[in-house]
């Protein structure tokens, strides 16, 4: 479940390994680029932390935000 913190949408998703990490960044990657939305977000081995806000809204969150976060989830999947 997504959580706010600091006027930021934030989740943490946890896979098998590297490879399978890198591979859902790839994949949110393609989707943010689509929406022309990008998130914050760092990766460590299995571990793929992301926050999401609008900067041109001001660094709130925004349906833009709420919307990216809906694809990230089908992503995980």
């Amino acid at each position: 479940m997504w959580q706010q913190q600091n006027n930021k949408l934030y989740k943490k998703f946890q896979f098998g390994d590297f490879s399978e990490a890198f591979a859902f960044m790839t994949r949110v990657a393609m989707e943010a680029e689509k929406m022309d939305h990008h998130p914050l977000w760092t990766n460590v081995w299995n571990t793929v932390e992301i926050w999401l806000c609008t900067h041109d809204a001001g660094n709130i969150i925004t349906e833009k935000d709420h919307a990216l976060a809906k694809k990230i989830d089908g992503l995980a999947k």
